[in-house]
């Protein structure tokens, strides 16, 4: 039911190659990145292969006409990026890690070149992202890792379409191009709510502009209940987010604080499993999955990331009468305010702290 949402939002450690190109976690983001482009291939060709399975054509057949539509009727860039295919031959390109210290909902941050400060860090190797977030957990931060289908380099390469993207179905593929087409337009240093939460926005107004214009009344109309769904739980995560963090800046001691933490996060699992009764569903979910791993600050942060600012920016959407251009300069209007600003106009919670952990990258 829950849409491919764990996806890297935009790959800042490839963006970082551009102007360092020396220590360990650099060169196997240069080396990931270089095994990515080389496996490139332009979709008209792979079509034309008459060795390609006929559900790849068929796929990337869809995935051309979603691409022209994002650039014709979305005013999204018309480039290179999406109009190559590339098969990597594993069920991720990136894991993606967030931490967040134990009593803090604001995620630990990694400051790159040109990118900014970002509240992740991305790996090509499962084990070194496993070894990377054990080594936050030892230090005693809260962590999650994700395996993500596809990321951004923010037009910087001709990104392609990738095998680990097709797996989540047509609806979801489309969207992903609009999604990572539209960081391509607009990234903000130093602020992933908002470059997420812009993204999502026009991943949304996108793939509904997608459906309509095939004609799909029956996906659309699915489309619509599966977000409604979605956004229930969105809520309870958002909710417990601004609980945990009046406890966290209460000034309680800590052990009445991790007793109230621990507390509220029994409170979300049973909220989730509760609501998944509610819904009828009969299988597991990969908020059962969370629960299973044990939810934590992390996660939230990481929903946070996509979600927090969506109201505002639909809001600023309906402003400008779901005119996706006029939304597109006052998206860019409001990015010029400082992040506090932007913050106070179209999210649920404030910018973190200065205070909160960031940490340059160091070779």
């Amino acid at each position: 039911m829950r849409r491919a949402r764990d996806r890297v939002f935009c790959l800042a450690l490839i963006v970082g190659l551009l102007t360092t190109l020396s220590g360990c976690y650099v060169m196997q983001a240069a080396n990931g990145e270089f095994q990515v482009l080389r496996a490139r291939k332009p979709i008209d060709k792979v079509i034309a292969d008459p060795h390609s399975p006929d559900t790849l054509k068929g796929t990337l057949k869809e995935v051309e006409a979603a691409r022209e539509f994002a650039s014709r009727e979305l005013q999204l860039p018309d480039n290179k990026s999406y109009r190559s295919y590339a098969n990597i031959n594993r069920p991720f390109v990136v894991w993606n890690v967030v931490a967040t210290p134990e009593f803090s909902v604001h995620p630990k941050q990694w400051c790159f070149p040109i990118a900014g400060c970002v509240a992740y860090r991305g790996y090509f190797s499962e084990k070194r992202a496993r070894n990377f977030a054990k080594g936050l957990k030892d230090r005693g931060f809260d962590v999650t890792l994700d395996g993500v289908p596809a990321y951004s380099t923010l037009g910087k390469f001709a990104d392609p379409v990738l095998s680990t993207m097709l797996p989540y179905g047509p609806d979801e593929l489309a969207a992903t191009i609009f999604h990572e087409l539209a960081h391509q337009l607009l990234y903000v240093k130093n602020d992933t709510q908002f470059n997420e939460a812009f993204a999502t926005t026009v991943e949304n107004a996108g793939l509904e502009r997608w459906l309509a214009f095939n004609g799909h009344s029956d996906r659309f109309q699915r489309y619509r209940k599966d977000s409604a769904r979605e956004r229930q739980y969105v809520e309870l995560f958002a909710h417990t987010r601004a609980q945990l963090a009046k406890v966290y800046a209460s000034g309680e001691a800590a052990e009445p604080m991790r007793e109230k933490k621990a507390r509220a996060f029994a409170d979300l699992a049973n909220e989730i499993q509760a609501l998944e009764q509610r819904q009828g569903l009969q299988r597991q979910t990969l908020y059962d999955q969370w629960i299973k791993e044990g939810l934590n600050n992390a996660r939230l942060a990481s929903e946070a990331n996509y979600y927090d600012c969506v109201p505002g920016f639909e809001r600023l959407l309906a402003e400008q009468g779901n005119d996706l251009p006029r939304f597109y300069a006052a998206a860019k209007e409001v990015a010029g305010l400082p992040i506090a600003a932007r913050h106070a106009k179209l999210c649920r919670t404030p910018a973190a702290p200065s205070a909160d952990a960031a940490e340059s990258h160091a070779p």
